[in-house]
This record gives C-alpha cells, sequence and structure tokens, in this order.
C-alpha cells in the first residue's frame, strides 16, 4: 500500500499501522470533500439507490466520526442541515406529537422520512422511509460534539426540541429497522438510538424542564422495555420478543454506550455477534441475511472494533480496524459490503440486476474507519 494524492493504493500485503493512519486521513479528506455545501453527506456518490440523499442515521454517524477527527465545521455543517430539516417540518411534527398524545397517531406514511436530498426535501422514488433510529442518533452526536468542542447546542435550539417531542411521543411505535427491513417489529437497535439521543440532550442542559423529565422518563421505560422484552440469553435481540441476534445493536455497546461493554448485558452482546456473526474479521449483519447474498460489513466490523476498545481490548479493535482496511479497493474506497463469505450466494446477482455492483465508497464504511482509528489512537484526534 502506498500513499498517493488521489486515495491509498493496496498492495498484496495485510497493511501496517502506517498504512491504517494513512486510509483514516484519506477517509477524512473523501468525506469532507464529497460532503454538499449544504452540509449533508451521500450515502454514496455513485450506487444508484442511495447517490443523491443523505440519511440522518448514517449522516450522524458520519458527523461523529469528523467531529471525533477534528474536523468540527464539517460535523456542524451537518448537524445545521439537519436543524433545517427539522425546523421546516414544524408544523408535521407538531400535528405528529400531538395526534400520538391524543391516541389518534398518523398512520406510518405521514411520519418524517429516513433519508432526505441534499437540498432537504423527500425523494419522490418509493423506500422504506418510516425509521425513528436517525432522529436519536443525530441527537446524540450533535450532544457528543458539543461535550468534545464546549459548542453551544442553542444553535439548533428548536431542532432538538423538535426531535425530543417526536421521540418521546412515538417512540414505541414499530417501524422499520437499520436495514429497512421488518417494519411491523420495535427493533432494539432503534430503541437504543433514540434512547441515546434524549439521554444525551437530557444531560447537555438544552432542554427545558418539562422536555427533560419527559426525555429521562422515556429513556428509562426504553431501557427498561429492552430488559424485559429485547433480550435473549441476557444479551440484546433483533427486536423485542425476537431469539435472533443483528449487529447493529453493536452500536448500543459502543458509541452510544446505552449498554456500555464493562456491564453484563453489553459484553455478553459483544460475545453473541463476535461469535455468531464475525467470520475472520467480517461481520454479517444477521445470519437470514440475503441483500447482495449476505456479504460482511466493513462498519459492523468497526462497530465491534468499537465495542472491543470499550472493553479495553485494543489488540482485537486493531484487528477488526486491519481486517477493515483490507476491503479497500485499489485508490482506498471502503465498501458496504464483501462478497468472500455470502450467507445466501444465491441471491447476490438479483440484487446486482436490480441496483449495480455493491456501494463502493459507503462515506458510513469510511467514517466507522475513522471512528475507530481514532478509539485506537492510529489516527490522532
Amino acid at each position: 500500500m502506498t500513499d498517493a494524492k488521489q486515495g491509498v493504493q493496496f498492495g498484496s500485503e495485510a497493511p501496517g499501522r502506517d498504512d491504517l493512519t494513512r486510509l483514516a486521513e484519506a477517509s477524512v479528506e473523501m468525506i469532507a470533500r464529497l460532503q454538499d455545501p449544504t452540509g449533508a453527506y451521500p450515502a454514496s456518490p455513485t450506487f444508484s439507490a442511495y447517490r443523491g440523499y443523505c440519511w440522518f442515521r448514517d449522516g450522524a454517524f458520519i458527523a461523529d466520526a469528523m467531529s471525533a477527527a477534528g474536523a468540527k465545521d464539517s460535523a456542524e455543517r451537518f448537524f445545521d442541515w439537519c436543524g433545517r430539516i427539522l425546523v421546516d417540518r414544524e408544523a408535521k411534527v407538531v400535528e405528529i406529537v400531538s395526534r400520538a398524545r391524543s391516541g389518534s397517531p398518523v398512520p406510518d406514511a405521514e411520519m418524517l422520512a429516513t433519508r432526505f436530498t441534499f437540498a432537504g426535501e423527500e425523494g419522490d422514488d418509493e423506500w422504506w422511509d418510516f425509521q425513528l433510529d436517525g432522529f436519536g442518533t443525530w441527537l446524540w452526536a450533535a450532544a457528543e460534539h458539543a461535550r468534545r468542542y464546549g459548542t453551544d447546542l442553542a444553535r439548533w435550539a428548536r431542532a432538538i426540541e423538535l426531535s425530543v417531542d417526536y421521540l418521546t411521543s412515538s417512540w414505541q411505535r414499530p417501524c422499520f429497522d437499520w436495514w429497512e427491513e421488518n417494519a411491523d417489529e420495535v427493533h432494539v437497535s432503534t430503541l437504543c438510538c433514540i434512547a441515546a439521543g434524549l439521554d444525551a440532550v437530557a444531560e447537555a442542559g438544552i432542554l427545558d424542564g418539562t422536555r427533560r423529565q419527559q426525555a429521562l422518563a422515556a429513556t428509562e421505560s426504553i431501557r427498561s422495555t429492552i430488559v424485559e422484552r429485547g433480550l435473549v440469553d441476557g444479551h440484546l435481540a433483533k427486536w423485542l420478543g425476537s431469539a435472533d441476534v443483528d449487529a447493529s445493536a453493536l452500536a448500543a455497546v459502543a458509541p452510544l454506550g446505552v449498554f456500555p461493554a464493562s456491564g453484563r448485558i453489553g459484553s455478553r452482546t459483544l460475545r453473541a455477534i463476535d461469535g455468531g456473526l464475525n467470520v475472520g474479521g467480517g461481520v454479517h449483519r444477521y445470519l437470514a441475511d440475503t441483500f447482495f447474498g449476505g456479504g460482511q460489513w466493513p462498519l459492523l466490523s468497526c462497530f465491534l472494533g468499537l465495542g472491543f476498545a470499550a472493553e479495553g481490548d485494543r489488540e482485537r479493535a486493531i484487528e477488526r480496524l486491519t481486517w477493515a482496511a483490507a476491503t479497500a479497493d485499489g485508490g482506498g474506497a471502503l465498501p458496504e459490503q464483501v462478497g468472500d463469505h455470502l450467507l445466501d450466494p444465491s441471491m447476490n446477482q438479483e440484487w446486482v440486476d436490480r441496483w449495480g455492483p455493491v456501494a463502493s465508497p459507503l462515506l458510513w464504511s469510511h467514517a466507522m474507519f475513522v471512528r475507530l482509528a481514532v478509539e485506537v489512537e492510529v489516527l490522532p484526534a
């Protein structure tokens, strides 16, 4: 692997520490270069189904990585973008909240979208749009950023208030998960994103007394609900009442810290995902995955690495970072997933025919690589 102006060139040898640092630096530069002037982070600049869109969830994790890497302005521009979208829909959010609290909630199709164009508009193509996790994740990322830099959250105060009202009134609703599947379930990773966001802004001092109490009460109810109905064999399940495991639950351990690695639930969740979904360093989403054949996701390997780092196991964390780096192409682009160990190879071509080759680069993959690189001090913060 050699450093190049346009990116990072990979050779046949496994990447070493200097290679990891160069790829992390190149990833920060790439994310900054591709960020839209509006502040939106493109999910993937070339992949047919993602091109032209930014997700609150993916974008929030990208912003957190950029913030952790020292790209303060980039993260704040993304939070500005989130803020504009929410404030522009204030009347809609107020109506959703009012209807929910009166016992006559709006239909799923009238809830907020999960992805928006860079200009802040809903897409005009059909999508699996009703997802709650992104609105919790952006709250968490903004609060983490404010804690890091001493930034005044008042800059996004009204958007934060609207998000808190939206989530405290609607967190119990079934919706699509991270993977835009299973719309009839209440997903544990979604609940953890919501709890992390509500807890973070409640503790940040930006909310008035009533909203703060509502946020804290919802967070406590979410935790209790997960403990009562969202565990299997002591670890986080895919959704409430499920016996399956899903790698999206890794975020609840780190970086969100809803169930920390030092606790029994967090530790057992790491063990369950490491033992059940990690093959040779690459982490699958879940065992029944058929999307592009059900490959291994670099961003999930980095989430697992963050969990190991939170446990104090730096060596295993760097192993996950190294595996992710080895999935980059010759120009240093990290993909959404790789097909070295497909769970259902018969399904790969169906998705290629529908949308083209696997997304690469995927900015979320680069962001989680950066976030883990910062955590294990491969990339100086």
